[in-house]
Formats: C-alpha cells, structure tokens, sequence
C-alpha cells in the first residue's frame, strides 16, 4: 500500500509526476524557446528542475543556467540529480515577484507550469522583463481550462467537495487558462512582441492505482482544511475521492497506466 501523503512531496512529484507529464512538457517548452549555445537561461520555478536540466545540454559549456524556486524541498531535490551534461547549474532559492538578479543578466527565460503559483503575475513578468538582456525572450507556459482535462476535472470537483471549498481552491494549476490575459501581461510588462501558441502533449501516468492518491495529495496539500485532517480522515477522502473519480478514469485507463492529452498555452515575449 503506497503512503498518502508520500513522506517527501518533492520527491515523489520528481518521480511521479515529472516523467509522466513534466518532462514532455518540457520538451514543448523548449522546443519553442529554442535555446542556442552560450546563452544565459534562467528557470523560473524551477520545481526539481526538470526544465533547467534539459535546458543545461541544449546551451551547452559556454552557456549558464539558474534554476530558481521559492520551495526548499523542490531545490533539494533538484541539488540531489548529478551535474547536467553542458553548462553548470545554479539552484537558488528566490521569489518570482522579486528576482534576485541584475537588470539584463539572462538571454532566455522560462517558465513551465509554475505562473499560476504567483500571487502577483503581473509582477512576475515584469521581472522577468527587467533581467532579459536585449533582444532576449520569455516563454511562459500555463494550462488550459480544466475543462479541457476530464480526469482533473473530475478529481479536483470531487476534492473540492468532499473538502468544502470552492472549486477555485482546488484548482489553480488551470487558473490561467485565459489566453488574452497571459497577452496581456506581456503587454504590460513592455515586451516588444508577444505571440500566443497552443500546445498538447500525451501524458502518461504509470501505476493506475497511485494516479489519485498522487493527484490528490497534489491538489490539496495547500488546502488549509485538508492540512488540518488527521491521518484516518485524509485515508476516508482519499478512498472518497477515488471512487468519485473511478466512472472517468475507466475512460482513460489502458492496462497499469492512465493516458489522456493535456493542452497549454505558451506565451513568448520579445525583450
């Protein structure tokens, strides 16, 4: 029987959820930043890495990578990977609101599912303005509705029920699926040029069984009423939730993996 909640979250977030979704997303990420050797790249939250890691082959010896993230067990993690091939990584702990960096000091910098997160986005991206050098680039990605994403959809309703908050709680990963809004935090933040492109990726979630307990120890851990739960009530939602979510899962389940598409949004600025 798998822990719930594991006893390290990071840890099982680098396990779990980075192979099955996190690493393919950040091959579409990159495959539209297209980072060039020698460049200066910074991963604004970066969680375990997965992107900065990625990134550190594609700059390569000449260039230079910061991982930033505001979560010690995330960078923790991250520290614990042996050194990336290609060019050296810095992990930081830091603010996106408030980068700790010089005016200009990066070529690229990038963003994988971690906006949402931020309390003021709009202060984000207008750091992340202010540290791109000339004619350097942001990408920023962010999930579509979640609506788009029946599994998700089903677990976070079912969540936010069993727990008795709002929907909106529940489901920040999705809260910036408005593709005009992520415009327009571009614009403000004075980036020359902004375009808007859709992605998709397959993910695959290994072990059918540990899809919800993951996900729902994913989805609530920030939860005030679900931290407050004891042991045997966390147990009680857990085996709630799951059977609340078996009618759409069984739509997306094949032998020991749950497969469904995901859909983002990417924003690419022009410093």
């Amino acid at each position: 029987m798998n822990q719930f909640p594991p006893a390290n979250p990071a840890l099982a977030y680098e396990q779990y959820f980075v192979p099955a979704m996190f690493r393919p997303w950040a091959t579409t990420l990159l495959r539209h930043a297209v980072p060039r050797p020698g460049q200066r790249v910074l991963d604004v939250a970066c969680g375990t890495g997965i992107v900065s890691r990625e990134v550190a082959r594609m700059v390569g010896s000449a260039g230079n990578v910061v991982g930033l993230d505001k979560n010690p067990g995330m960078l923790a993690v991250a520290r614990s990977h042996p050194p990336s091939p290609g060019a050296p990584i810095r992990w930081q702990e830091g603010d996106a609101m408030e980068l700790p960096f010089q005016d200009g000091t990066f070529d690229l910098v990038l963003c994988q599912h971690g906006m949402q997160f931020v309390p003021d986005r709009n202060a984000a991206v207008r750091e992340m303005r202010r540290v791109l050098a000339a004619s350097g680039r942001a990408l920023v990605m962010v999930l579509q509705s979640l609506a788009r994403h029946p599994v998700f959809e089903a677990l976070m309703e079912s969540v936010a029920s069993r727990l008795e908050v709002p929907l909106s709680v529940v489901a920040i990963p999705f809260a910036m699926s408005d593709p005009d809004h992520l415009q327009g935090l571009f614009t403000a933040a004075g980036f020359e040029k902004t375009e808007i492109v859709e992605a998709s990726v397959l993910a695959v979630f290994p072990g059918a069984e540990r899809f919800v307990p993951m996900a729902v120890m994913s989805s609530a851990a920030a939860i005030p009423a679900f931290a407050q739960l004891g042991e045997p009530d966390r147990a009680a939602l857990l085996e709630t939730v799951r059977a609340d979510v078996e009618p759409t899962l069984r739509r997306f389940r094949e032998a020991d993996e749950v497969t469904f598409p995901m859909y983002a949004h990417i924003a690419i600025g022009e410093a």
